[in-house]
Parts: structure tokens; sequence; C-alpha cells
């Protein structure tokens, strides 16, 4: 589940509200252990995402660094680089 969690600092352009709030269920779904909560633990658990989303845009943006921002584009495409290499199957002799 926590794979899913992208690295949104540094990028250009910035990371979204949406992308912040995707990382933030992620992360309060580890947490709690519910993919989907009950009714009864809906409100606490969507006050968590707001409440981790909001945690997560002020620490981007309060976040410094010297080196300049990455591409967007170029780390997806390495990324799916990676997934290839990782899942492709090896070739077998026959």
């Amino acid at each position: 589940m926590c794979r899913n969690i992208r690295t949104l600092f540094n990028f250009d352009p910035p990371a979204t509200d949406e992308e912040i709030r995707a990382a933030s269920l992620q992360f309060v779904r580890k947490l709690s252990g519910f993919h989907k909560p009950s009714r009864t633990n809906q409100e606490p658990f969507e006050k968590a995402i707001d409440d981790v989303a909001a945690i997560a845009r002020t620490l981007l943006d309060s976040l410094e660094t010297q080196a300049p921002p990455r591409d967007r584009d170029v780390e997806a495409a390495r990324a799916r680089e990676r997934s290839v290499r990782r899942f492709s199957r090896p070739a077998t002799d026959r």
C-alpha cells in the first residue's frame, strides 16, 4: 500500500492538492488498516486525511533545496523502466 506514496517535493510543476490528498489517503489507510472504513469510522478517517494533507502541504511549501526541480515526465519514464526490469519475465532456454 505505501509503495503508492510518491515523493512530491522538488518537482516542476509542484505537487497538486489532489496528489497530496492521494498520498495522505494512502498514509491514513496504512496507519488505520482500513481500505474503506465503516460508517462509524468514516468521519474520523476523512478528518485524518484532511489533517495529514494540510500538514503535508505546509511541509512541502516550507522545504528548500539548491537542487534543480525534477521533471515529472523524466521521473515517470525512469519509474516505468524500473518496473519493466523488475517485473519482466526472464528469458528461459528451451
